[in-house]
């Protein structure tokens, strides 16, 4: 059920929330990492496929009619995340890669206000501008040059997350995890079969890929394709899309701590200010949140 569009976010859901940021933070470092030992579809597939292995007993009917949710599962599933792999594949640095993909939050605000007439805040807004200004800002990031056709396939997944997002709160509501398990069960299939076509030597590398490369894996698997992302799509049912997604522009900033601090990024002036520009707008929405919080209380 779709909560009122002035409902405060309960504790859970705050919990939810940054439980989300977290796990997408380390996530995006694994899938840098995963993808320079394995194929990036490949990584793709099998993360599907170990999370539908812990998501098969949630595929249990009754299940709506396909024609109605299997545009959402398409798009959220093997299109979106085989082109994020693809991109992971194509960059030398993580930072630059992070940022171009935080795009998809205020796509996805512009989708839901023109297709689902969504509204925000005015102070959310201008979190919302003042944040994606600040990741504009890392994306001038030197380093980002030489990583230019993996930031537009970033960008490319990330527009399509968007859209995802909408299909998801036009589609019949679903318990997330059942949500879940029919994307992997799209994913793993059509990742793996494309990997095997058009990613030449991919099964070797995967049987020579070391234990802890295959450790991350099952973390996104478990962690964000089970865990996060189902998160994701219980709150984006339960609140107004561009409520819940201003929150995750603090990935990147788990995400570039991860670059510097042990992959090797630059720490440079671009990341600082574009990461600090990122929290004021963060805590702008945050404001605005507890206004909305303290009105419905009042109203209540």
């Amino acid at each position: 059920m779709t909560s009122n569009a002035k409902t405060p976010f309960s504790t859970v859901e705050w919990l939810s929330i940054f439980g989300i940021i977290l796990v997408w933070g380390l996530n995006n470092a694994a899938a840098k990492l995963t993808t320079e030992a394995m194929s990036p579809m490949f990584v793709g597939g099998a993360r599907f496929a170990i999370a539908l292995l812990f998501l098969a007993p949630f595929l249990r009917p009754p299940l709506p009619p396909w024609r109605l949710i299997l545009p959402a599962i398409l798009v959220a599933g093997p299109i979106h995340f085989g082109l994020v792999y693809i991109a992971f594949g194509m960059v030398d640095n993580l930072s630059p890669i992070v940022v171009a993909l935080q795009l998809w939050i205020p796509l996805t605000a512009l989708a839901s206000w023109i297709f689902l007439k969504e509204t925000m805040p005015p102070a959310a807004v201008a979190g919302m501008v003042i944040a994606f200004l600040g990741v504009a800002w890392m994306s001038l990031d030197p380093d980002a040059a030489t990583d230019f056709w993996g930031l537009a396939v970033a960008v490319l997944a990330s527009a399509l997350w968007a859209f995802a997002m909408v299909l998801v709160r036009r589609a019949p509501t679903l318990k997330p995890l059942k949500m879940q398990g029919l994307t992997s069960l799209a994913g793993a299939p059509v990742l793996l079969m494309a990997s095997l076509a058009f990613e030449p030597g991919s099964v070797d590398k995967a049987l020579a890929a070391p234990a802890p490369i295959w450790a991350l894996v099952v973390f996104a698997a478990l962690a964000s394709t089970v865990g996060a992302t189902a998160l994701l799509f219980w709150l984006v049912q339960r609140h107004e899309a561009g409520r819940v997604t201003p929150w995750f522009l603090l990935t990147p900033l788990v995400s570039c701590a991860i670059g510097v601090g042990l992959l090797g990024d630059s720490l440079t002036p671009q990341l600082l200010i574009g990461g600090a520009a990122s929290m004021v707008g963060v805590a702008l929405v945050a404001l605005s949140e507890r206004r909305v919080a303290a009105e419905a209380t009042a109203a209540g």
